[in-house]
Protein backbone atom coordinates (compact mmCIF):
# COMPACT_ATOMS: atom_id res chain seq x y z
CA UNK A 1 0.00 0.00 0.00
CA UNK A 2 1.34 3.52 -0.97
CA UNK A 3 1.78 6.21 1.63
CA UNK A 4 -1.04 8.22 1.30
CA UNK A 5 -0.78 11.51 -0.64
CA UNK A 6 2.13 10.39 -2.65
CA UNK A 7 1.61 9.64 -6.21
CA UNK A 8 2.53 5.67 -7.19
CA UNK A 9 6.34 5.81 -8.22
CA UNK A 10 6.98 8.68 -6.47
CA UNK A 11 10.47 8.44 -4.84
CA UNK A 12 11.81 10.46 -2.03
CA UNK A 13 15.28 11.99 -1.90
CA UNK A 14 17.19 11.42 1.31
CA UNK A 15 20.81 11.53 1.52
CA UNK A 16 23.21 8.15 1.78
CA UNK A 17 23.74 7.08 6.17
CA UNK A 18 25.94 9.37 7.66
CA UNK A 19 27.58 10.16 11.39
CA UNK A 20 27.01 13.69 12.74
CA UNK A 21 29.11 15.83 15.15
CA UNK A 22 28.67 19.03 16.55
CA UNK A 23 31.87 20.89 16.74
CA UNK A 24 32.44 23.26 20.22
CA UNK A 25 34.85 25.59 18.83
CA UNK A 26 38.11 25.51 15.47
CA UNK A 27 39.96 23.46 17.47
CA UNK A 28 37.39 20.87 18.07
CA UNK A 29 36.22 21.02 14.34
CA UNK A 30 39.70 20.47 13.29
CA UNK A 31 40.55 17.44 15.78
CA UNK A 32 37.19 15.80 14.16
CA UNK A 33 38.23 16.02 10.35
CA UNK A 34 41.32 14.71 11.60
CA UNK A 35 39.56 11.57 13.24
CA UNK A 36 36.69 11.07 10.36
CA UNK A 37 39.30 11.09 7.53
CA UNK A 38 39.04 12.80 4.03
CA UNK A 39 35.36 11.59 3.97
CA UNK A 40 34.14 13.96 6.67
CA UNK A 41 33.00 17.30 5.61
CA UNK A 42 32.16 20.76 7.47
CA UNK A 43 28.30 22.10 7.49
CA UNK A 44 26.84 25.25 8.15
CA UNK A 45 24.36 27.03 6.42
CA UNK A 46 24.00 23.22 4.20
CA UNK A 47 22.23 25.17 1.31
CA UNK A 48 24.42 23.81 -1.40
CA UNK A 49 25.92 20.66 0.72
CA UNK A 50 22.64 19.09 1.44
CA UNK A 51 20.80 19.33 -1.58
CA UNK A 52 24.11 17.37 -3.42
CA UNK A 53 23.70 14.91 -0.29
CA UNK A 54 20.08 14.24 -0.96
CA UNK A 55 20.98 13.42 -4.90
CA UNK A 56 23.78 11.52 -3.79
CA UNK A 57 26.20 13.80 -5.37
CA UNK A 58 27.73 14.13 -1.94
CA UNK A 59 28.08 11.38 0.37
CA UNK A 60 29.95 12.16 2.87
CA UNK A 61 30.65 9.74 5.66
CA UNK A 62 30.67 12.23 8.31
CA UNK A 63 28.96 15.92 9.26
CA UNK A 64 30.77 17.95 11.43
CA UNK A 65 28.27 20.86 12.32
CA UNK A 66 30.02 24.45 13.05
CA UNK A 67 27.07 26.09 13.63
CA UNK A 68 28.15 27.10 17.13
CA UNK A 69 31.86 28.92 15.96
CA UNK A 70 30.04 32.26 16.44
CA UNK A 71 33.74 33.37 16.81
CA UNK A 72 34.30 33.27 13.43
CA UNK A 73 31.13 35.56 12.38
CA UNK A 74 32.93 39.07 11.92
CA UNK A 75 33.29 41.57 9.91
CA UNK A 76 35.68 44.34 11.10
CA UNK A 77 38.81 46.61 10.30
CA UNK A 78 41.90 45.37 10.99
CA UNK A 79 44.60 47.96 9.78
CA UNK A 80 44.89 48.60 6.30
CA UNK A 81 42.19 45.66 5.64
CA UNK A 82 38.74 43.87 6.17
CA UNK A 83 38.46 40.84 7.78
CA UNK A 84 35.44 38.66 7.37
CA UNK A 85 35.07 35.82 9.61
CA UNK A 86 34.06 32.33 7.55
CA UNK A 87 30.84 32.07 9.39
CA UNK A 88 29.73 35.32 8.40
CA UNK A 89 26.26 34.88 6.87
CA UNK A 90 25.27 36.10 3.63
CA UNK A 91 22.94 38.73 5.48
CA UNK A 92 25.34 40.14 7.40
CA UNK A 93 27.51 40.99 4.36
CA UNK A 94 24.41 42.83 2.86
CA UNK A 95 24.08 44.48 6.34
CA UNK A 96 27.86 45.58 6.92
CA UNK A 97 28.52 49.21 7.05
CA UNK A 98 32.21 48.69 6.83
CA UNK A 99 31.64 46.98 3.03
CA UNK A 100 29.35 49.46 2.33
CA UNK A 101 31.53 51.98 3.07
CA UNK A 102 34.89 51.11 1.11
CA UNK A 103 33.21 48.37 -1.59
CA UNK A 104 29.74 48.73 -3.19
CA UNK A 105 30.07 45.54 -4.59
CA UNK A 106 29.61 43.44 -1.56
CA UNK A 107 25.94 44.47 -1.28
CA UNK A 108 25.20 44.46 -4.81
CA UNK A 109 26.04 40.95 -5.28
CA UNK A 110 24.33 40.11 -2.22
CA UNK A 111 21.14 41.65 -3.04
CA UNK A 112 20.69 38.59 -6.08
CA UNK A 113 22.25 35.88 -3.75
CA UNK A 114 19.35 33.25 -3.61
CA UNK A 115 16.72 34.33 -0.92
CA UNK A 116 16.31 35.48 2.60
CA UNK A 117 16.06 31.70 3.96
CA UNK A 118 19.29 31.17 1.90
CA UNK A 119 21.01 34.60 2.97
CA UNK A 120 19.51 34.54 6.72
CA UNK A 121 21.61 31.16 7.22
CA UNK A 122 24.33 30.58 3.89
CA UNK A 123 28.05 31.29 4.80
CA UNK A 124 30.80 33.15 3.19
CA UNK A 125 33.14 30.07 4.38
CA UNK A 126 30.62 27.72 2.95
CA UNK A 127 29.98 29.74 -0.48
CA UNK A 128 33.22 29.94 -1.24
CA UNK A 129 34.37 25.82 -0.14
CA UNK A 130 31.71 24.77 -1.82
CA UNK A 131 33.76 26.27 -4.69
CA UNK A 132 30.61 26.11 -7.64
CA UNK A 133 31.64 27.21 -11.07
CA UNK A 134 28.35 29.71 -10.90
CA UNK A 135 28.88 31.52 -7.22
CA UNK A 136 28.68 35.07 -7.24
CA UNK A 137 30.92 35.50 -3.85
CA UNK A 138 33.90 33.95 -5.48
CA UNK A 139 33.91 36.21 -8.36
CA UNK A 140 33.29 39.48 -5.92
CA UNK A 141 36.76 38.12 -3.56
CA UNK A 142 38.55 37.20 -7.42
CA UNK A 143 38.05 40.74 -8.01
CA UNK A 144 39.32 42.39 -4.44
CA UNK A 145 42.19 40.34 -4.68
CA UNK A 146 42.00 39.35 -0.98
CA UNK A 147 43.38 36.36 1.01
CA UNK A 148 42.71 33.31 2.38
CA UNK A 149 43.36 32.01 6.08
CA UNK A 150 43.44 28.67 6.35
CA UNK A 151 43.73 26.97 9.84
CA UNK A 152 44.86 23.61 10.74
CA UNK A 153 46.51 22.20 13.87
CA UNK A 154 49.46 22.05 12.40
CA UNK A 155 48.85 26.61 12.07
CA UNK A 156 47.89 28.81 9.84
CA UNK A 157 48.70 30.00 6.15
CA UNK A 158 47.82 32.26 4.11
CA UNK A 159 46.40 31.98 0.41
CA UNK A 160 45.85 34.36 -2.03
CA UNK A 161 41.65 33.83 -3.43
CA UNK A 162 42.59 34.02 -7.17
CA UNK A 163 44.71 30.81 -5.96
CA UNK A 164 41.98 29.04 -3.51
CA UNK A 165 39.53 27.13 -6.48
CA UNK A 166 41.53 24.85 -8.18
CA UNK A 167 38.65 23.61 -10.29
CA UNK A 168 35.14 23.35 -9.91
CA UNK A 169 34.42 22.14 -6.35
CA UNK A 170 37.60 21.92 -5.55
CA UNK A 171 39.82 24.33 -3.07
CA UNK A 172 43.31 24.24 -2.00
CA UNK A 173 41.81 23.77 1.79
CA UNK A 174 43.26 20.33 2.73
CA UNK A 175 41.25 17.36 4.32
CA UNK A 176 41.87 18.47 8.35
CA UNK A 177 42.02 22.39 6.92
CA UNK A 178 39.31 25.00 8.06
CA UNK A 179 38.93 28.23 6.09
CA UNK A 180 38.33 30.72 9.17
CA UNK A 181 38.42 34.32 7.78
CA UNK A 182 38.76 36.24 4.32
CA UNK A 183 41.06 39.09 4.06
CA UNK A 184 40.24 42.17 1.91
CA UNK A 185 43.37 45.43 1.15
CA UNK A 186 41.18 48.78 1.94
CA UNK A 187 42.25 51.17 -1.19
CA UNK A 188 41.44 54.65 -1.51
CA UNK A 189 39.98 56.81 -4.26
CA UNK A 190 38.10 53.03 -5.10
CA UNK A 191 34.47 52.50 -6.96
CA UNK A 192 33.13 48.73 -7.23
CA UNK A 193 30.20 47.39 -8.50
CA UNK A 194 28.59 44.07 -9.52
CA UNK A 195 26.36 43.25 -12.54
CA UNK A 196 24.44 39.57 -13.32
CA UNK A 197 21.96 38.40 -15.62
CA UNK A 198 19.63 35.37 -13.86
CA UNK A 199 16.57 33.30 -15.37
CA UNK A 200 14.57 34.66 -12.18
CA UNK A 201 15.37 36.36 -9.04
CA UNK A 202 18.03 34.40 -7.00
CA UNK A 203 18.89 32.05 -9.57
CA UNK A 204 22.26 30.97 -10.70
CA UNK A 205 24.13 33.64 -12.85
CA UNK A 206 23.91 33.46 -16.66
CA UNK A 207 26.43 35.51 -16.45
CA UNK A 208 28.34 38.33 -13.86
CA UNK A 209 30.76 40.69 -13.26
CA UNK A 210 32.54 42.60 -10.25
CA UNK A 211 35.22 45.24 -10.67
CA UNK A 212 37.05 47.62 -8.66
CA UNK A 213 38.91 50.17 -9.62
CA UNK A 214 40.95 52.81 -8.00
CA UNK A 215 42.22 55.92 -9.61
CA UNK A 216 45.40 57.90 -9.20
CA UNK A 217 44.79 61.20 -7.10
CA UNK A 218 44.02 64.55 -9.10
CA UNK A 219 42.02 67.53 -8.83
CA UNK A 220 40.72 66.99 -12.45
CA UNK A 221 38.65 63.51 -12.03
CA UNK A 222 38.70 63.74 -15.85
CA UNK A 223 42.63 62.91 -16.32
CA UNK A 224 42.37 60.55 -13.68
CA UNK A 225 44.53 57.36 -14.39
CA UNK A 226 43.24 53.68 -13.92
CA UNK A 227 46.08 52.99 -10.45
CA UNK A 228 44.80 49.39 -10.27
CA UNK A 229 41.44 47.41 -11.39
CA UNK A 230 39.95 43.96 -10.53
CA UNK A 231 37.62 42.16 -12.45
CA UNK A 232 35.63 39.10 -11.42
CA UNK A 233 33.50 36.64 -13.30
CA UNK A 234 31.24 33.64 -12.82
CA UNK A 235 29.32 31.14 -14.36
CA UNK A 236 31.38 31.92 -17.98
CA UNK A 237 34.48 29.43 -17.45
CA UNK A 238 36.82 32.25 -16.24
CA UNK A 239 39.98 30.54 -14.74
CA UNK A 240 40.37 31.87 -11.55
CA UNK A 241 36.98 34.27 -11.54
CA UNK A 242 38.38 36.51 -13.37
CA UNK A 243 40.47 38.01 -16.92
CA UNK A 244 43.76 39.38 -15.97
CA UNK A 245 44.92 40.46 -19.66
CA UNK A 246 42.05 43.02 -19.37
CA UNK A 247 42.99 44.20 -16.12
CA UNK A 248 46.34 44.71 -17.99
CA UNK A 249 44.92 46.34 -20.51
CA UNK A 250 43.16 49.08 -17.99
CA UNK A 251 45.97 48.98 -15.23
CA UNK A 252 48.13 52.06 -16.08
CA UNK A 253 45.85 54.01 -18.80
CA UNK A 254 43.02 56.92 -18.47
CA UNK A 255 39.41 56.07 -17.20
CA UNK A 256 37.43 56.57 -20.31
CA UNK A 257 34.92 54.53 -22.26
CA UNK A 258 37.00 53.61 -24.73
CA UNK A 259 39.27 51.74 -22.35
CA UNK A 260 36.43 50.28 -20.95
CA UNK A 261 35.26 48.97 -23.78
CA UNK A 262 38.44 47.43 -25.20
CA UNK A 263 38.66 45.23 -21.50
CA UNK A 264 35.02 44.58 -21.95
CA UNK A 265 36.06 42.83 -25.29
CA UNK A 266 38.88 41.23 -24.35
CA UNK A 267 37.31 39.69 -20.83
CA UNK A 268 34.29 38.19 -23.39
CA UNK A 269 36.98 36.65 -25.80
CA UNK A 270 39.27 35.61 -22.84
CA UNK A 271 35.91 33.61 -21.05
CA UNK A 272 34.91 29.95 -21.88
CA UNK A 273 31.52 29.53 -21.14
CA UNK A 274 29.92 26.49 -22.03
CA UNK A 275 26.41 25.89 -23.94
CA UNK A 276 23.51 25.32 -21.52
CA UNK A 277 19.87 25.69 -20.81
CA UNK A 278 20.75 28.86 -19.86
CA UNK A 279 21.98 29.68 -23.14
CA UNK A 280 24.38 29.13 -25.96
CA UNK A 281 28.23 30.47 -25.70
CA UNK A 282 27.78 33.34 -28.45
CA UNK A 283 25.08 34.75 -26.18
CA UNK A 284 27.15 34.08 -22.74
CA UNK A 285 30.04 35.75 -24.23
CA UNK A 286 27.93 38.68 -25.32
CA UNK A 287 26.60 39.39 -21.67
CA UNK A 288 30.31 39.10 -20.20
CA UNK A 289 30.97 42.44 -22.49
CA UNK A 290 27.75 43.82 -21.53
CA UNK A 291 28.51 43.43 -17.70
CA UNK A 292 32.03 43.89 -17.37
CA UNK A 293 31.69 47.29 -19.27
CA UNK A 294 28.48 48.65 -17.02
CA UNK A 295 30.36 47.28 -14.47
CA UNK A 296 33.84 49.09 -14.70
CA UNK A 297 31.85 52.49 -16.12
CA UNK A 298 30.15 52.06 -12.11
CA UNK A 299 33.15 51.61 -10.62
CA UNK A 300 34.92 54.25 -12.42
CA UNK A 301 31.87 56.91 -12.08
CA UNK A 302 31.97 55.99 -7.53
CA UNK A 303 35.36 56.36 -7.61
CA UNK A 304 35.31 59.96 -8.99
CA UNK A 305 32.17 60.62 -6.61
CA UNK A 306 29.56 61.01 -9.36
CA UNK A 307 27.74 57.96 -8.72
CA UNK A 308 26.42 56.88 -5.32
Amino acid sequence: MGVVGRPRGFRVQVPAPFEYERARSVDDAIALLERYGSEARLVAGGHSLLPMMKLRLARPETLIDINDLADLDYIKLDGDEIVLGAMSRHASVLDSSVLAEHYRIFAEAERVIADPLVRNRGTIGGSLCQADPSEDLSAVFSALRGRAVIRSSAGTRSVDLRDFHVGPYETVVGDAEILVEVRIPIRARTGSAYQKVERRAGDWSIAAAGTFVQLTSTDHPDTAVIEDVGIGLTAVGAEHFTCVEAEELLRGGPATGAQVAAAAAVCAEACNPSADQRGPEDYKRHLVGVLVGRALTRSIARAKGEAS
